[in-house]
């Protein structure tokens, strides 16, 4: 088990995407769902994943079966609808804790269910790179500053039940 420390959401400096009227305000229900880290966890968690990116998307060996799609749309606008339901069908289970890892001081813990419908506000173009991942450490999703998203799973991990994660709501 990875261990973290949630901090309140007040103190994270990512709380403006998910709190400001400006860009979205998430309801309390869903803000209780997505916990930021302090700085040490968030250090841990960059050091769990640092040697899958040594180089781009995945570092040769980590992972296999890569798969990628667009984030952004031919306008540059950030294509939500489609990219949720990539997510979705990578099949993960809506209830399945995941860590996302943006740096050596910010991170934050949630559910997969949470991660998809606020993808859009918890990623930006052209300033972040987001590491998403279970404690089973079996499969990553990247998303490059870039504006591409690569899901990976580790050789032999195989896969989840998308009809067992579409009923795991």
């Amino acid at each position: 088990m990875l261990d973290v420390t949630p901090i309140p959401m007040e103190q994270s400096s990512l709380r403006w995407r998910l709190t400001d009227p400006k860009y979205r305000v998430a309801p309390p229900a869903h803000l209780a769902q997505i916990e930021p880290l302090d700085a040490a966890s968030a250090g841990r968690l960059l050091e769990v994943t640092v040697p899958w990116y040594r180089e781009q998307p995945f570092t040769r060996g980590f992972f296999a079966e890569v798969t990628s799609t667009p984030l952004a749309g031919d306008d540059g606008a950030a294509d939500g609808r489609r990219v949720r339901k990539w997510l979705y069908q990578r099949g993960v289970p809506f209830k399945r804790r995941v860590f996302l890892s943006w740096d050596s001081t910010e991170a934050a813990v949630t559910t997969w269910k949470m991660f998809v419908k606020y993808w859009d506000e918890l990623w930006y173009p052209g300033s972040d790179d987001l590491a998403v991942f279970d404690e089973s450490l079996s499969w990553a999703l990247f998303l490059w500053h870039e504006g591409e998203a690569f899901f990976a799973r580790r050789p032999g991990a195989g896969g989840y039940d998308r009809r067992a994660a579409a009923t795991d709501l």
